[in-house]
């Protein structure tokens, strides 16, 4: 879905040069090249940049993809026609306590600006060798130069740390970064409808143009038939995913219904990794099997990571969203969404199953808002 776990090792490039790509496109703009690389804190950059390069792919655009190994590996498997190259994540690690969180990534400031210059000479290199036209960044900072066309892609124009000083200063750096690029798009819906709030509505917007193209998510929605009670979909970094499994295990044996975990590891192999008698574990899925499971399920539980919440939305799944301890924007998330009644929220610690069903069952959840007109295809049709 999203959010996956990162596996943070390096990785020689030329394990990653993939087949010839673009072979069977319209070749309207075959000439305009288009790199796309997302960022690596964890699985939702990628796979919301999997509807992106299906869209730029229609429209006949020539696109190039990087990521880390992991979201290499994903956007391989989506897209096997095209050649992925290989560029280093920020690698950041979480803490494990929540009050310590802006502490520790306060810490790795210095390898965040020293990946922020790797990208910035990695993709010099890049142009010059490919003769990239267009350059969507998801989130990556260093992904701009003049010679190319560069367009910066987040959902977070306002980044919540909790707290209103530090804020205030992550506003400053945030937009000094952003400013560079030559305009900004947003995934996200520009009015009443949006799944972000604050977060892509600042009251203050970067000088660059911004545009809205509407939530991204790789999946479809199918007829459900409720073959699965209780899905759970585990994502995001270590060691939170793993500390939020092992609450979850003690507790799903209890159910009645029948239960499936997806632990988020796509680097493990797919095969089962744990049964019971109602409880069936999984490593991962391929995106078609999981789009599948999702829509048959009754209840998702996942985290409330922005890329989850655009896979719920664009399904009409209702859920239980448990925020990541210590990440100030999913749980903004959880409670903006939960104040919507789009679903309900627990936090992970003192996490309990029974209160939540039941919260849910009692509570009376709306649909997710409907999807209007094709914001990303009329933001595509603008690079012609």
């Amino acid at each position: 879905m999203h959010g996956y776990l990162i596996q943070n090792k390096p990785f020689p490039e030329e394990k990653l040069q993939l087949s010839t790509y673009g072979k069977n496109i319209n070749k309207t703009n075959v000439n305009k090249k288009v790199l796309v690389a997302p960022l690596d804190w964890g699985l939702g950059h990628a796979t919301r940049c999997v509807p992106l390069i299906r869209s730029l792919l229609a429209e006949g655009f020539d696109v190039l993809p990087a990521a880390d190994e992991t979201g290499a590996l994903l956007l391989q498997k989506e897209f096997p026609a095209l050649t992925v190259l290989p560029l280093r994540g920020y690698n950041i690690r979480y803490s494990k306590y929540k009050r310590l969180f802006f502490f520790k990534m306060l810490l790795q400031v210095p390898k965040i600006l020293a990946a922020i210059r790797h990208e910035r000479k990695w993709l010099k290199t890049i142009i010059g060798q490919h003769a990239i036209d267009i350059v969507i960044s998801d989130n990556r900072f260093g992904l701009r130069n003049k010679k190319a066309h560069c367009i910066f892609m987040t959902h977070q124009l306002f980044i919540k740390t909790g707290n209103r000083f530090t804020e205030k200063i992550a506003q400053k750096i945030n937009y000094r970064y952003i400013n560079r690029f030559d305009e900004c798009w947003v995934p996200d819906e520009p009015g009443q409808g949006n799944l972000a709030g604050e977060l892509s509505h600042p009251a203050t917007f970067p000088r660059i143009p911004v545009t809205y193209i509407g939530p991204l998510s790789r999946f479809r929605k199918l007829p459900a038939d409720h073959k699965t009670g209780l899905l759970v979909i585990l994502s995001g970094p270590e060691p939170q995913r793993t500390f939020f499994e092992n609450i979850l295990l003690a507790q799903l044996r209890s159910l009645q219904e029948k239960v499936v975990l997806v632990r988020g590891l796509p680097g493990a192999p797919p095969e089962v990794g744990v049964r019971a008698d109602n409880v069936t574990v999984i490593n991962h899925l391929p995106a078609s099997e999981l789009n599948e499971l999702i829509c048959s399920a009754k209840t998702v539980i996942a985290r409330s990571g922005y890329s989850s919440v655009m896979d719920l939305a664009m399904l009409q799944q209702q859920a239980i969203l448990i925020p990541t301890p210590g990440q100030a924007e999913q749980e903004y998330l959880a409670k903006y969404l939960s104040g919507k009644k789009y679903c309900i929220i627990q936090d992970q610690d003192g996490f309990d199953l029974q209160k939540a069903l039941h919260d849910l069952n009692r509570d009376v959840l709306v649909p997710f808002p409907e999807r209007g007109r094709d914001l990303l295809q009329e933001a595509i049709m603008t690079l012609r």
